[in-house]
Formats: structure tokens, C-alpha cells, sequence
């Protein structure tokens, strides 16, 4: 490890973030300066930057504070294992990124040169076969089959326009979460019937099939919103954490007692 160590306001402003941040995770015990020096400062040595960055990497994620402290907890002194692994997430999401922004890329440049649009070019990188082997842990292989099979069939403009629903209600359930509505309010539960809407749109899942449990699949559901940062990022407020995908657990689990 190195001896050099840096400031308070030096790693503030290398992190994008500020000195109260810092000061504040230091108060909940997440992120302890290597020294204070005479004058009050704190300072940060190599071992401290490097957990910083575990907590920057694991905010991306969607994570809430006490989330991350457990994960650092739990890790313990691993950190080079951790971040491995995290590396090979970012890695994977880059490589999506990179096919996603080439595809749109694509699209755009026919779209303005009057040519044919290919589905294969434009879908590039919106890969749902990603969750086969959850989906189909979770709900059998009927309801893998069922959806791959109903999403293969749509023509390249009603995939597009899923796409695009999806993306606009992701957007509302975060700008509502952001204005502080109410998951009981009309607002709220407008939101959460277009949310069962869509999901009972989709072929195999539970919500779908005439006299499935629609109610415990809508809150359970829900909850994996919470519980799973791969999906609640889709419902990640600016202020990071959890409090997005928290409101449409909410909001879901009012619906679906009151309506399901």
C-alpha cells in the first residue's frame, strides 16, 4: 500500500461527490478516514479508496447504504475477489451498451437515408433470453417457452413499441416516486394498473393464464423489485437507493389486495 494519503476535499472532488457525503458515511460506519490530521481533516489512504470505490460501483447498482454496508461486511478483506467480479459485470453491461448504442446508431442512419430497417440490426442488444434460466427456475420452462415464443413473433415494430411502453412506465413510476405521490394515491394506482396491464400482456407468466395467481405473482413481483438491483435500477430516483423501486412495491401490493 502506498503512504501517500489524500484529503478530504482532494477525494471529494476526484468522486464527484462532496465533503458532507463523505463525512456522513464516516458517521454510519461506512467509510472511516485512515487518519485525522491536526487540523481536523480527515484523510484517506490507498485501503480507503479502494472500499470507496466498492461503495461508488455498489450505488451504480441501485444499492441503499445499509444494503451496501452489509455487502462490504460480508466481502470482508476481499476486495480484489470483489471487484473481479463486479469488473465482469461492467464488462458484460458495456459490451450491451455498446451493441444497444450501435443498433439505435443503425436505425437512425436508415431511418434518415429512406432505407429498409432490419430487425436484427435494431434489436441488437435488447436480449431477454438473458433471464432464461431464472424465469424458468421461478415459473417452469412453459413460461420461458410461452414468452420466447410470443416475443419471436412480434413483427420488429410491435417489439420497438414494447420496448417503448415499457420504457415510458418505468419513467412515470420514478417521476411520480421523485414528486412524493402517494402509492395509494389515484396517481399511484393508475400507475400500478398499467403495470398488471402489462404484465398480464405477457404470455406464461402467471399474471397471463386464465385462473393463475395473478395477486401472488403481482407482489411477488413487487418485491423482487426490492429485493433485486438488477431490476429495481429500472425504478432508481436521482438520489440512488431503493426508494423508487420501494414506491411501486407499494403501490403494486395496494393494487393487488384491493383489485386481484
Amino acid at each position: 500500500m502506498s503512504a501517500h494519503d489524500w484529503s478530504i476535499q482532494e477525494i471529494a472532488r476526484l468522486a464527484g461527490t462532496t465533503s458532507r457525503t463523505l463525512r456522513h458515511y464516516d458517521d454510519i460506519g461506512l467509510l472511516a478516514p485512515s487518519r485525522i490530521a491536526h487540523n481536523g481533516y480527515r484523510h484517506y489512504d490507498q485501503a480507503a479508496l479502494v472500499r470507496l470505490q466498492r461503495i461508488l460501483l455498489l450505488r451504480e447498482l441501485g444499492l441503499g447504504l445499509p444494503q451496501i454496508g452489509e455487502v462490504l461486511s460480508r466481502e470482508g478483506a476481499h476486495e480484489a475477489s470483489a471487484l473481479e467480479t463486479h469488473l465482469a459485470y461492467l464488462r458484460e453491461e458495456q459490451n450491451r451498451l455498446t451493441r444497444q448504442i450501435a443498433s439505435v446508431e443503425t436505425t437512425i442512419n436508415a431511418l434518415k437515408a429512406g432505407e429498409s430497417l432490419m430487425a436484427e440490426n435494431m434489436l441488437d442488444g435488447f436480449d431477454h433470453t438473458q433471464y432464461k434460466d431464472e424465469v424458468e427456475e421461478r415459473w417452469g420452462k412453459k413460461a420461458y417457452a410461452d414468452g420466447d415464443r410470443w416475443w419471436r413473433n412480434l413483427s420488429a415494430a410491435e417489439k420497438a413499441e414494447w420496448q417503448q411502453r415499457v420504457t415510458d412506465l418505468s419513467s412515470d413510476w420514478v417521476a411520480a416516486a421523485e414528486s412524493g405521490v402517494a402509492p395509494e394515491s389515484d396517481e399511484g394506482q393508475a400507475l400500478a394498473k398499467r403495470h398488471v396491464d402489462w404484465l398480464t400482456g405477457v404470455p406464461g407468466t402467471p399474471a397471463s393464464v386464465p385462473g393463475g395467481d395473478a395477486k401472488a405473482y403481482v407482489l411477488g413481483i413487487g418485491d423482487m423489485y426490492v429485493a433485486d438491483t438488477r431490476f429495481g435500477a429500472n425504478y432508481a430516483t436521482a438520489d440512488g437507493g431503493t426508494r423508487g423501486a420501494e414506491f411501486v412495491r407499494d403501490a403494486l401490493r395496494i393494487y393487488a389486495e384491493a383489485n386481484l
